[in-house]
């Protein structure tokens, strides 16, 4: 079966492609959901409008997290935790208080969209990258230090 997606579906296609799906895939999951539609000339019409309005749409929100990527860059998050013997954090830093630094600064991120695969149990600094858009990401420093 041959659909045209309305949205970006994970490991499918991006908006506005003709792509073959599995017949009970198309009809129970992604047609009833409105993630796709049946190819038709007259759809086929509708989404060339749709994908043009989408990529302005599309220019304009990566034009505003590039300038909130640019002022995340400049931020330092200096994150004092309690520290036993041999420099061995008691806690950690993780994505949530990444998010909730941001969100004191004013810049509202959910914190999914840090991109910390553990979360950091070493003193020092660290790069933690945060996925703004999917072709804009920032690189926030965290520097990680003893408390008092």
């Amino acid at each position: 079966m041959e659909v045209i997606l309305r949205e970006d579906v994970a490991k499918l296609g991006r908006r506005g492609e003709v792509v073959k799906v599995a017949e009970g895939y198309g009809r129970n999951f992604l047609l009833p959901r409105n993630l796709a539609m049946a190819v038709t000339e007259a759809n086929k019409a509708m989404i060339a409008k749709e994908r043009k309005a989408h990529e302005l749409r599309a220019a304009k929100e990566k034009s505003e997290f590039q300038a909130v990527a640019e002022r995340i860059a400049t931020l330092r998050f200096i994150a004092p935790r309690k520290v036993g013997e041999h420099d061995v954090l008691y806690g950690s830093v993780t994505s949530g208080d990444i998010g909730e630094f941001l969100r004191a600064k004013g810049i509202d991120i959910d914190k999914r969209k840090v991109q910390l695969d553990e979360p950091i149990k070493k003193l020092g600094e660290h790069e933690v990258a945060v996925k703004l858009h999917p072709e804009v990401s920032a690189n926030l420093r965290v520097l990680v230090t003893k408390e008092g």
